[in-house]
């Protein structure tokens, strides 16, 4: 039988192991960025809070009596590592990065909005908080995105049909 902390504990781990890989992620397409310096700023603040939201997944899993899944975050991180080399082959790697961003936000909010339920149910009101916190912050920077969309879309295709510029970066 699993109880509720024990599923708790072990969606906090997959969770700290999610953040990692958006760490990855979201630096190795910082690095490349070059002609877009709104999406760069972005992301490297978004870095900052998600370099946070590992600090406070680590907290809540340590307050619960457990650790990190070594396996767990090797595994985000070389999915990471998989999806930054794809798209450093991709012509359109911008809007591909931006769009694959937003997406990964939104299953971001979905973890966030399920551990707060599960802290919820374990009684565990500062796991319940710290998820929440989170979970403000992804959700900004969903629609951060969502709302730069377009702007996005439109620089690359400017730069794309421009013999002289690059649009890729």
């Amino acid at each position: 039988m699993t109880t509720v902390q024990d599923n708790l504990l072990d969606w906090l781990r997959d969770a700290h192991a999610m953040e990692q890989q958006a760490e990855s992620m979201l630096k190795g397409q910082a690095e490349r960025l070059e002609h877009y310096p709104e999406l760069k700023g972005r992301i490297v603040q978004h870095i900052e809070e998600t370099q946070g939201q590992q600090r406070l997944l680590l907290e809540c899993i340590e307050r619960l009596g457990g650790s990190t899944s070594t396996l767990k975050d090797l595994a985000g991180k070389l999915m990471a590592f998989g999806q930054a080399v794809g798209g450093m082959v991709m012509s359109d790697e911008v809007v591909k990065g931006a769009m694959s961003g937003y997406v990964f936000e939104n299953m971001e909010i979905a973890s966030y909005t399920v551990l707060i339920e599960a802290a919820e149910a374990a009684g565990d009101t500062a796991t319940a908080q710290a998820c929440r916190s989170i979970l403000k912050e992804e959700e900004a920077m969903a629609q951060w995105l969502k709302d730069h969309l377009p702007e996005i879309t439109r620089a690359f295709l400017a730069r794309s049909a421009n013999p002289d510029t690059e649009a890729k970066r």
